[in-house]
């Protein structure tokens, strides 16, 4: 609304994954630009600085490539933190598979200054009294970042060895529809952290709060290629759909970018990647959040976006 202040504005930017080396190209032949990629971050983090007003800001996950060469892996991923701490504010990270190719958990949650237990990376907070973010850990069942032998790891392979057939884990050939999101580039959220959701969204409720959920991993087949999607997304919203605080699901991995609304009315919206803008484009934002709705302001491949909800 003209002349409205919203609430507060959060900076957001997703799938960076930063290396240092030549220009290549995604497995279906898109190119990627890993270094021009940093200067799309250092450009979102002047941006976001010279907005003066951001409260915080959100990177959705995949901060370092899986191609970086892994004795630089930890230096890189150091090399990334250090550009986004010179935004003048709280930063927020979730993880994505391409951090776990680079450091396992008990190396990246500390660098990314995730509060952690037990190397999970799930958390919430309340920037302000009127709203709250979940993010999710969509890597907590995963085939990588966990030691070989721990249970989430070999959970993990025994649901992979029963839904994909094929040798390569990461090959959809053969799997129909849905079925191509069981993938080893995906994951889903554990027992523990689906209880801990149902807590978070309980209180939420009781204090009359409006919910972001936040994950690397996308929450509705709308909104995202079927083979880009958390494995068990169905179960999550079930869960989210038990309750009416929830009014957006935000997430990355799938690169070029998508909105939907589901059969509850939550829009889901999947942000374009920072690692495929051509040289001289970009794709960050911001983020104003009103008390019904709340307006994503693109800038290059990042589309604006108005999302409007349900008292």
């Amino acid at each position: 609304m003209p002349g409205k202040q919203p609430l507060f504005s959060f900076g957001i930017i997703s799938d960076v994954q930063y290396a240092d080396i030549p220009d290549g190209r995604s497995f279906i032949g898109v190119p990627r630009y890993y270094r021009h990629s940093l200067l799309v971050l250092q450009r979102a983090v002047k941006k976001w600085n010279d907005h003066q007003k951001l409260k915080f800001a959100i990177n959705f996950g995949d901060i370092v490539d899986g191609n970086c060469p892994k004795d630089q892996s930890l230096n890189v991923v150091k090399k990334v933190v250090d550009e986004f701490e010179k935004f003048n504010g709280p930063l927020y990270h979730m993880i994505g598979n391409h951090c776990l190719y680079n450091l396992p958990r008990n190396k990246l949650l500390p660098l990314l200054k995730i509060p952690s237990s037990d190397g999970r990376a799930y958390y919430d907070f309340s920037p302000t009294p009127e709203y709250r973010f979940v993010v999710l850990d969509g890597y907590d069942i995963s085939a990588i970042g966990w030691p070989q032998d721990h249970p989430n790891t070999l959970e993990a392979l025994k649901f992979l060895r029963e839904k994909n057939p094929n040798t390569e884990k990461n090959s959809p050939s053969g799997l129909v529809g849905l079925e191509r999101r069981f993938l080893m580039f995906n994951g889903a959220v554990g027992k523990e952290q689906m209880e801990w959701l149902d807590d978070v969204l309980q209180d939420a409720t009781k204090s009359k709060q409006k919910v972001v959920v936040c994950c690397h991993l996308p929450l509705d087949p709308g909104a995202t290629s079927k083979e880009a999607i958390l494995w068990n997304y169905n179960e999550v919203m079930d869960v989210i759909h038990r309750y009416n605080c929830v009014k957006v699901c935000l997430a990355g991995h799938d690169h070029k970018g998508g909105h939907s609304i589901d059969t509850h009315g939550i829009h889901h919206r999947v942000f374009e990647a920072a690692l495929e803008c051509p040289p001289g484009t970009d794709a960050f934002g911001y983020i104003d959040v009103y008390e019904n709705r709340i307006s994503l302001v693109g800038t290059g491949l990042m589309e604006s976006t108005d999302i409007c909800f349900d008292p």
